[in-house]
């Protein structure tokens, strides 16, 4: 059975991931036209991928709720995998006025698709991840966070993980733990919270991150897979 959590929570969930998107139009907005063919630090993707897939996912996890609210299960992208990506592909060469223009969309549409905190229907099982409804709420937190460091990296107004709160950071750290190989039991990872939870995520830190076992300083594991996903992009 899933576990909901709690509606203070979810109301923090949603509030920061909403700031965080906030931020990012914000940045956008005062870019360059052509500023989307720049690289970004994911491998293959410029920044204008990183932004067609935030608004992608975000149309995504809307679409969940809308349909959860009439106890309908959807998948997430039409097409699926291959829609998903396609979608990705042709949105990257957007403009940055079509890319706010989208974002902003995005962002009005899951305003409106999310409950209130409390609200029953955020145990209403979806198709994300076989999950409920608050668990596709977690990930747009998640994605909202992460790529809109990843979106503004090398800019002067970049968004960093200084952005990243204390409990974004707890859950983000709990939520990748299974990427730790077998045998990380009482392996201690040493860093600032938004430091470790970035390196967790397959990020490049700003600080240092270490690892200790007991007293000793041993090298930093492999890291596993994305939990129930092989994209490292999330």
């Amino acid at each position: 059975m899933a576990v909901i959590p709690p509606a203070d929570l979810i109301k923090h969930a949603r509030e920061d991931a909403a700031r965080a998107l906030d931020d990012l139009i914000a940045v956008v907005r005062t870019l360059p036209r052509d500023a989307g063919a720049e690289p970004s630090p994911l491998p293959g993707w410029t920044r204008g991928h990183v932004l067609a897939h935030v608004d992608g996912v975000c149309n995504a996890l809307a679409r969940q709720a809308e349909f959860a609210e009439h106890g309908k299960k959807v998948a997430p992208y039409d097409g699926g995998q291959a829609g998903r990506d396609a979608a990705i592909e042709a949105g990257s060469t957007r403009t940055t006025a079509e890319h706010v223009a989208a974002l902003e969309a995005a962002r009005e549409r899951l305003a409106a698709a999310w409950p209130d905190p409390g609200d029953a229907l955020w145990s209403t099982p979806i198709a994300y991840r076989d999950g409920v409804l608050a668990d596709a709420l977690l990930a747009w937190w998640r994605e909202a966070r992460i790529h809109a460091v990843d979106a503004t990296a090398g800019l002067q107004d970049a968004l960093g993980y200084d952005t990243w709160d204390e409990r974004f950071c707890g859950h983000l750290r709990e939520f990748l733990a299974v990427r730790l190989p077998d045998g990380a039991a009482g392996l201690e990872l040493v860093g600032a919270p938004s430091d470790v939870a970035a390196w967790l995520a397959g990020r490049e830190p700003a600080g240092g991150v270490t690892a200790r076992r007991g007293a000793a300083v041993v090298p930093l594991p492999e890291l596993g897979p994305w939990p129930a996903r092989s994209d490292p992009k999330a």
